[in-house]
């Protein structure tokens, strides 16, 4: 008697432990595919490659990186978009792709309706970079320069209704200056003709441009944040210049619309450990980057405020996306 009720607890053991055996594996048990809108070498590439791999550590699985650039980023964006909500493809986004091109509105997908907010990773500031054959060693040096030859100066950005088109757009309003915009796939693909004097001046992000001044191929004459970074502390605030002036790149993850919730808290939660990692804060210090984190309610309502910030800058100019 006593071992055939031993066989009952043990049997009515096994059919309740059966259903949860038989529940496919849970979240993440494949790769992750993140899509970096930009070309490799750009700051949104380099930003991707320095927490992909932590975060997918804390995942417990692979994060690969997948850059799919072009349209300022608009290509990749709508790719994330359009992929399926099961948390395998993620977007890491920037100001270029969910404030300034929408509010544009000439992306083929909506920067709000179409994804699921989850983290707003971090900040860089950008500086202003110039040719070593420029006559120009100061912000000030450059804008008398520029105010010389008013329409012979040239300017490159990542492509139309970026971020680098607008920010740079913003010095000219703030400085008073004429300069003819080159747009690019990405600034990466802008540096070689930075570098032998085609162009005169690029506003790249630090995590692209800073290696460039620190291997003396290129010269930075100051940095668009409202403070000098501790990076470059002697490099100065282009404010110092010309007052009011300010812009930052911000990089955020994205998934499609309708990520669940419990997905959405999976992945934000492994991007704050993963921000918390020492050689994760090295890295970013390094690359100029500055890690941020958050709920996924928080960096919604950051990207709104900024969308609204450059649409107001949009129409006071009355810039295209063409």
């Amino acid at each position: 008697m006593k071992h055939s009720r031993r066989s009952l607890v043990l049997a009515a053991a096994a059919g309740a432990l059966a259903p949860a055996w038989a529940q496919p594996a849970s979240y993440p048990n494949k790769p992750i595919r993140l899509v970096v809108p930009f070309p490799a070498g750009g700051a949104t590439d380099i930003f991707a490659r320095a927490v992909s791999q932590k975060l997918g550590e804390k995942l417990g699985t692979t994060v690969v990186v997948d850059n799919k650039p072009g349209a300022g980023g608009a290509i990749g964006s709508d790719i994330a978009a359009k992929a399926p909500a099961d948390g395998y493809t993620l977007l890491l986004a920037t100001s270029s792709t969910h404030s300034i091109g929408s509010s544009f509105g000439k992306v083929p997908y909506d920067a709000v309706a179409d994804f699921t907010p989850i983290s707003h990773v971090g900040n860089a500031p950008s500086i202003m970079l110039v040719p070593n054959s420029s006559p120009a060693r100061t912000v000030k040096e450059w804008v008398e320069h520029a105010r010389s030859n008013p329409g012979r100066l040239n300017y490159a950005s990542s492509g139309n209704g970026t971020v680098v088109h607008l920010g740079t757009e913003y010095f000219k309003a703030q400085a008073g200056l004429f300069l003819v915009h080159i747009p690019y796939r990405g600034t990466a693909l802008a540096i070689p003709d930075l570098v032998s004097g085609k162009v005169d001046v690029l506003f790249d992000s630090l995590p692209s441009g800073l290696p460039h001044v620190r291997e003396g191929r290129l010269r930075a004459l100051g940095i668009t944040g409202a403070r000098r970074s501790p990076l470059l502390p002697e490099l100065p605030a282009i404010s110092e210049t010309v007052p009011g002036y300010e812009t930052v790149t911000w990089f955020g993850l994205y998934g499609p619309r309708g990520l669940s919730a419990d997905i959405v808290n999976r992945i934000s939660t492994g991007i704050d450990q993963a921000l918390q990692e020492a050689d994760v804060k090295d890295r970013l210090a390094r690359l100029g980057i500055e890690p941020v984190g958050g709920t996924p309610q928080q960096f919604a309502a950051m990207a709104q405020a900024d969308r609204a910030k450059w649409k107001k800058i949009i129409d006071e100019r009355k810039l295209t996306a063409d």
